[in-house]
C-alpha cells in the first residue's frame, strides 16, 4: 500500500505548533546527536525550538514553515525565511534562505524529502539567490546538489554551533 505524501504550510493553531515542537527537537536531536556534546544540544534545542519561539517565528511574516505528512503523521519540516544574517556576497540580490530541512530517520524516503523540498523550492522562485546552510557530512548535501545547488566557499556567516558549514547557493541565471 502507499504512503499518502502531503506537504503544507504550518500556521499557529495548536495542531500546527505541537507538530513543530516535535517535529523541531526530534530532527535537531537525530541531526546533531555524537557530532556535539549532549548538553550543548539539549541547550540548543531549548533556546531555539521551544513552544514560545516557535510561536513568534510563525509570526514573523518573514517565515514560512512547511511540515510533510506521511499517512497523515508528521514525518518532516522546512522553514524558508528571509529573516537574519544576509551574507554580504549576495550584494543587493533579492534572497532566501532554506533555514531549516529535515525528515525524521523514519521516514527517510526519497518522495517524502522530495515533496517537501519542492514545496521550498515553488515558495522562493521569485527570489534571485536562495540558500542554505548546512553542516558538513550532513546526508542531504547531495539532494540539494541535485536541484542544482552549488557549494559556496566564499560565505561566511556567525555559526551557532560548533560543526564546520557548508554553504550551498542557487542563483537564477
Amino acid at each position: 500500500m502507499a504512503t499518502t505524501i502531503i506537504t503544507k504550510f504550518t500556521i499557529g493553531t495548536e495542531e500546527g505548533i505541537n507538530a513543530l515542537h516535535f517535529l523541531t527537537a526530534a530532527i535537531a536531536r537525530e541531526k546533531f546527536h555524537g557530532k556535539v556534546p549532549e548538553q550543548e544540544l539539549e541547550n540548543y534545542i531549548n533556546e531555539h525550538f521551544n513552544k514560545e519561539v516557535l510561536i513568534g517565528e510563525l509570526n514573523s511574516m518573514s517565515n514560512q514553515y512547511l511540515v510533510v505528512y506521511a499517512d497523515d503523521e508528521p514525518a518532516g519540516y522546512a522553514r524558508v525565511t528571509s529573516k537574519g544574517t544576509r551574507p554580504e556576497y549576495f550584494g543587493n540580490k533579492t534572497l532566501v534562505r532554506i533555514a531549516d530541512f529535515g525528515v525524521l530517520a523514519k521516514f527517510d524516503d526519497l518522495q517524502i524529502n522530495k515533496s517537501l523540498f519542492d514545496k521550498c523550492i515553488s515558495i522562493t522562485n521569485m527570489q534571485q539567490v536562495v540558500w542554505i546552510s548546512e553542516y558538513e557530512n550532513n546526508t542531504y548535501l547531495d539532494f540539494f546538489e541535485s536541484y542544482g545547488f552549488k557549494r559556496n566557499a566564499d560565505i561566511t556567516t556567525p555559526q551557532e554551533l560548533l560543526l564546520q558549514p557548508v554553504y550551498l547557493v542557487k542563483e537564477k541565471a
